[in-house]
C-alpha cells in the first residue's frame, strides 16, 4: 500500500540516540491519512506518542483510532493508552474497556501474523532448513502481538478474583516471553538456542522470529523498520528479564522450571540498548530503567539506586517535552531520591498544573507530596495530601486511611482538632476498604488492617508513630537519610516517644512490641548519621527481645536484615551474610514476609551471594 506521510519531521520518539529538537505540533487538526503501510503507520503513533508526552492525550487517542482496526501499531497504541489509564484509574468500567480493546488489539496484529500450523513450525525449527523470508509486516506483526499478550495479562490479573482468569493471565505472559526470547536469540545468531515449546502461539513466533536473520539487510525498507523491530525486542526481553531478576530464588527456580529465566545483566544492557536508540519504544525502555531506578530498586531492594543513570535517561526528555507532565514526575521523584525535597515539591506542582485532563497523574503527585512532607515532618502539610488521595483515588483506600489516621497520630491534639477528623473513626474504616488482586489481598493493606485493629475495640490502644513505621515499610528511612538535619529531626521525635513510652505507669500489652519498633527505627537514624555502634546496639535489643514480642512479629526478621547491612556498610561480609541468611530461613508467615525476602534477595546480590535454598 502507499502511505500518506503527513508532517511528522521532528518528532522523533528515540532517547539518548535521537535528535534533542524542541517538539512542535505538526498541525493544528491533525489530518486522517487515506491508506496506512507500515512506514507510515510508525511514523503516525511517533506522533501521537509525541502528543501523549505533551500532555495531549485525547489527541493521541483521537489520532490513533481511525485505523485501531486496520494497523497493528495504531491498534497497539490505542489499547496501550487505555490500558494505562485503566491501571491508574483502578475503576472498574475502565478496566473492561481497556480489556476489550487490547482484545481487538490482539485480532488487528493476528491479521498481520504468518499463518502455518504447528507441523510446519517445529518441522522448520528441528531441520533448520531455509524457509520462506518473513515480511516486514509479519516480523512487526509478532512484537507487536507480543507486547499485546502482555499488557492484556497484566489486566487480567486485577480484572477479578476467578482463578480462570489467573490462570489465563499466566498463559498469556507465557506466550509472550517465548516470543520475545525466541527473538533475541534469532538477534543474536543463535538459531538453535531458542526452545520448542507445544504452545502454537509460542511455536508460530520462535519459527517467524528465526526467518528474519534471513531478511536482505541491504534493503531499503528493512533499514527503515528493522530498528523498530529491534526496539521491540530490547524492550521486551530486557523488561522480562530485569523483573523476573529480582524474584526471590525459590519463586525464580520454579519459573525457571516452566521456561522463564532473569538475567539482571542481560534485562539491563538490552534496556540501555533499547533506551539509546531512536526507536518509538526508545521512551518505553527510559521509562522501565526509571521506573527501576527510582521505585523497584527502592521498594523490592536495599535502596541503592543509580541516580547518575536515571538524571542522564531523563535529560534529553526533559529538553524536548519540558512541560510533559509524566517527565515532570520523574525529575521530581529523583529529587525527592537525592534528599532535594524542597525541589521536589516545586516540580510535582508544575507537574500537577502542566494538564487536568489525568487526574490520575495527580493521584501520583499528591502520594508523593504527602512524603516530601512527612519526611520534613510537616504533618499538616502531609495530612491535606493523604486527605485528597482519600478522597479522589481508588488504588488503595485502605492504605490511605490508614496513612491519613497514621499522620494525624503524629500531631497534636489541638492541631487534629482543626483538621476536624476523628482519628479512632478513620482507623476503624480501613478494614472495610481491604481489595484483594488476583485473588490475593495486598500485603501492605493487610499490615495497615492489623494495625489498625488496635482501634477496634471499645478501649482503643494508640498506635505509636505510625506514619514513621510507614515510612520504614516503603523504606522512606534511606531516602530521608540523605539528609543529616531531617534524620536528626527523627530521632528527636523517636527518642521523645520511647521517653514517654516508658515513663507510663501502665504497660499495656503491645509496650514490647512498641519498644522493639522504636528500637527499630532508632538504630536506621543512628545508622544514617554515621553512629554505627550505637544503630548497632538498638538492632541487637530488639532481636534479644523476640520471644517477648505479641503482634508485631515482623520485627525480627526485619531488623536481622538491617543489621546485616550495617555489617555490609563497615565491610564485615561473613557476619553481613550470616545475619541476611538467618533472616531468610529462620522466619515465616509474619508481616510483609515476601517484600523482605525481595530485599534480601537484592542484599544477597550485591554481596555476590548466591542466594541458598529456602528450607
Amino acid at each position: 500500500m502507499a502511505s500518506v506521510k503527513h508532517g511528522t519531521e521532528g518528532t522523533s520518539g528515540g532517547g539518548g540516540g535521537g535528535e534533542e529538537e524542541s517538539f512542535e505540533d505538526a498541525f493544528e487538526n491533525i489530518p486522517v491519512a487515506t491508506k496506512m503501510d507500515l512506514k507510515c503507520a510508525l511514523e503516525e503513533c511517533t506522533m501521537a506518542l509525541n502528543l501523549f508526552l505533551n500532555n495531549k492525550f485525547s489527541e493521541a487517542l483521537e489520532l490513533l483510532r481511525p485505523w485501531s482496526k486496520d494497523s497493528m501499531y495504531h491498534a497497539l497504541g490505542y489499547s496501550t493508552i487505555l490500558v494505562m489509564q485503566a491501571a491508574m484509574t483502578f475503576e472498574q468500567q475502565d478496566i473492561q474497556i481497556g480489556l476489550a480493546t487490547m482484545k481487538e488489539a490482539l485480532q488487528t496484529c493476528q491479521k498481520f501474523r504468518k499463518r502455518n500450523t504447528v507441523v510446519e513450525s517445529l518441522s522448520s525449527l528441528v531441520s533448520k532448513q531455509s524457509v520462506e523470508q518473513l515480511s516486514d509486516e509479519e516480523m512487526h506483526a509478532e512484537i507487536c502481538y507480543a507486547e499485546c499478550l502482555l499488557q492484556k495479562a497484566a489486566l487480567t490479573f486485577v480484572q477479578d478474583e476467578n482463578m480462570i482468569n489467573f490462570i489465563k493471565g499466566g498463559l498469556k505472559i507465557r506466550t509472550s516471553y517465548q516470543i520475545y526470547k525466541a527473538c533475541l536469540s534469532l538477534q543474536r545468531g543463535c538459531i538453535g538456542a531458542a526452545p520448542l515449546q507445544s504452545s502454537k502461539e509460542d511455536c508460530r513466533g520462535i519459527r517467524e522470529c528465526h526467518q528474519v536473520l534471513q531478511m536482505t539487510q541491504d534493503s531499503k525498507s528493512t533499514n527503515e523498520t528493522y530498528y523498530q523491530f529491534e526496539g521491540g525486542v530490547q524492550l521486551g526481553i530486557g523488561a522480562f528479564n530485569l523483573m523476573l531478576s529480582l524474584l526471590p530464588g525459590r519463586i525464580l527456580r520454579l519459573l525457571e522450571f516452566i521456561g522463564f529465566s532473569g538475567n539482571r545483566e542481560l534485562g539491563l544492557q538490552q534496556l540501555r540498548e533499547g533506551a539509546s536508540g531512536a526507536s518509538l519504544r526508545a521512551i518505553l525502555c527510559s521509562f522501565t530503567l526509571l521506573l527501576y531506578h527510582t521505585y523497584v530498586s527502592l521498594i523490592l531492594g536495599t535502596g541503592e539506586s543509580n541516580l547518575l543513570e536515571a538524571e542522564a535517561l531523563l535529560q534529553p526528555y526533559l529538553k524536548k517535552f519540558p512541560k510533559g507532565a509524566l517527565i515532570l514526575f520523574y525529575d521530581a521523584r529523583i529529587d525527592i531520591l537525592k534528599g532535594n525535597f524542597e525541589k521536589a515539591q516545586v516540580t510535582f506542582q508544575e507537574c500537577i498544573a502542566a494538564q487536568q485532563e489525568w487526574k490520575q497523574i495527580h493521584h501520583l503527585c499528591y502520594w508523593e507530596l504527602m512524603w516530601c512532607y512527612s519526611f520534613q515532618q510537616n504533618w499538616l502539610q502531609a495530612y491535606q495530601y493523604a486527605d485528597l488521595l482519600c478522597k479522589e483515588s481508588r488504588w488503595s483506600k485502605a492504605i490511605y486511611m490508614f496513612q491519613k489516621a497514621a499522620i494525624l497520630c503524629m500531631l497534636p491534639e489541638d492541631d487534629v482538632k482543626t483538621t476536624g477528623e476523628d482519628i479512632v473513626a478513620l482507623f476503624r474504616q480501613v478494614e472495610g476498604l481491604k481489595q484483594r488482586i488476583a485473588g490475593k489481598s495486598i500485603p501492605t493493606e493487610k499490615f495497615a488492617v492489623r494495625k489498625a485493629r488496635r482501634y477496634a475495640g471499645s478501649q482503643p490502644v494508640k498506635l505509636v508513630v505510625p506514619a514513621l513505621e510507614m515510612m520504614y515499610v516503603w523504606n522512606g528511612f534511606s531516602i530521608v537519610g540523605k539528609r543529616i538535619d531531617l534524620t536528626e529531626n527523627l530521632l528527636v521525635t523517636i527518642e521523645k516517644e520511647e521517653t514517654a513510652l516508658k515513663n507510663e505507669p501502665n504497660h499495656n500489652e503491645y509496650y514490647m512490641d512498641d519498644i522493639c519498633l522504636l528500637q527499630l527505627l532508632k538504630g536506621l537514624c543512628l545508622k544514617h548519621l554515621g553512629r554505627l555502634l550505637q544503630s548497632e546496639l538498638c538492632f541487637n535489643q530488639v532481636i534479644q527481645s523476640e520471644k517477648q514480642l505479641k503482634y508485631d512479629n515482623y520485627l525480627v526478621p526485619y531488623t536481622m536484615y538491617e543489621l546485616g547491612l550495617l555489617y555490609k556498610e563497615q565491610d564485615e561480609r561473613e557476619k553481613a551474610i550470616r545475619f541476611i541468611e538467618a533472616a531468610k530461613n529462620n522466619y515465616k508467615d509474619y508481616s510483609m514476609e515476601s517484600r523482605l525476602h525481595f530485599r534480601i534477595h537484592a542484599a544477597l546480590n550485591s554481596l555476590k551471594v548466591t542466594p541458598a535454598p529456602t528450607p
